[in-house]
């Protein structure tokens, strides 16, 4: 990053990111870390947050897709714009059909840029749209299948890794609760972005050097190639041992259903690390890396959703009681809010869930009868 930084307004952490995801497809489907039964290739999904449209996610992009084509053509020519459905994904890394005398997909590797993400996610609303499911099962196992009525589609031991781009309230206008919940946001990492700084005329600066990069990440695929089961070494499992209770913490809201798989984050990042120091060991450096790279998208998540719940009643009834202040509402205030058109129950619910996050208090308030129900938001 160092080497390409001077050159660019791109954030680094947005050229990072790419990077990792790049190199990850690079590598393919060979080394992995095994937790329990589950085994946690090289593959990331990153779907890249700019707070606006001028933030050079794209010019970020373009650094990291050129130097992919120069590190190995074969791998380049595996990078593919757009995410549509779940079949058109499968199609990529398709398993061979002898009675169709479909060869199949001869290499499975894949990484997706989609540079355009809200189009992914408006596809994943589409009644019998399949995407958000083959995207899951892309970063848990990489076997995909679609029973069609005529032709099914397999594809078994793909590799597929993601790059997506979005602004910040695109995000959140179109990530649905479903998504949040069913786990497809979770298997994202979400780092935001910043123009890092204002190059008027970037041609007056001279190219950066790639060629140590390139030489770099083709004997990482040299070391790579045959390499399995990467195990932790003593002074990185002590420091896992560390920091697997914060990493394995709840949070509440929209924010802790996309960062619900921070330990398996880490393990992916740890890998990639390791990888590309060409170590077939996970080393305490390598875990700290990877644990500094997921501080990082945590605390752009805490940004980008922190103060969203991922239900459209609870964020309006939030908001409203957090501009209410100390004087708070009622019951009927609460009722109004919505035009009376929220059931009771729905009401019941938000509150309740608010309640237990800490982020509302209730009051019973004398009016002369029977105690009025008030709620007033809590100080965060």
């Amino acid at each position: 990053m160092h080497a390409v930084s001077p050159a660019t307004e791109a954030d680094p952490a947005a050229l990072l990111f790419q990077f990792l995801t790049m190199a990850g497809s690079l590598i393919g489907r060979g080394p992995y870390v095994q937790v329990g039964p589950a085994q946690h290739f090289a593959n990331i999904f990153v779907g890249l947050v700019g707070e606006t449209s001028k933030a050079r996610k794209g010019t970020s992009w373009s650094w990291v897709r050129q130097l992919a084509y120069d590190v190995d053509a074969t791998v380049a020519n595996r990078i593919t714009p757009g995410l549509s459905s779940g079949e058109g994904l499968i199609m990529e890394v398709r398993d061979a059909n002898v009675a169709n005398k479909d060869a199949g997909a001869s290499d499975k590797r894949l990484l997706v840029h989609e540079p355009e993400l809200t189009s992914a996610l408006a596809a994943m609303n589409r009644q019998g749209n399949t995407l958000s499911q083959m995207i899951r099962e892309a970063w848990d196992t990489g076997d995909l299948r679609v029973l069609t009525k005529n032709t099914p589609l397999r594809a078994t031991g793909a590799h597929i890794s993601i790059v997506g781009h979005v602004t910040r309230d695109e995000l959140l206008r179109t990530l649905t609760r479903t998504e949040a919940a069913n786990g497809f946001g979770n298997r994202f990492l979400w780092p935001v972005a910043r123009r890092s700084k204002f190059l008027a005329d970037p041609n007056i600066i001279a190219a950066p050097p790639l060629a140590p990069l390139v030489k770099g990440l083709r004997q990482v695929a040299t070391f790579c190639e045959g390499l399995t089961a990467v195990p932790r070494d003593a002074a990185a499992s002590e420091l896992w041992g560390e920091a697997y209770p914060r990493l394995s913490e709840g949070q509440p809201g929209l924010l802790g259903a996309m960062i619900a798989r921070a330990e398996a984050q880490a393990v992916r990042l740890s890998l990639l690390y390791a990888l590309l120091d060409q170590s077939g060991v996970v080393g305490e450096r390598h875990l700290r890396a990877a644990l500094a790279a997921w501080n990082y998208c945590e605390a752009s998540a805490h940004y980008v959703f922190g103060s969203a719940w991922g239900d459209p009643v609870t964020d309006e009834l939030l908001q409203a009681l957090r501009e209410a202040g100390g004087e708070g509402l009622g019951r009927t205030a609460i009722r109004d809010l919505f035009g009376r058109h929220k059931s009771k129950g729905e009401l019941d619910r938000a509150l309740q869930g608010l309640e237990a996050a800490r982020r509302v208090r209730r009051e019973d308030r004398q009016t002369g009868g029977r105690p009025a129900e008030w709620w007033i938001s809590e100080k965060e």
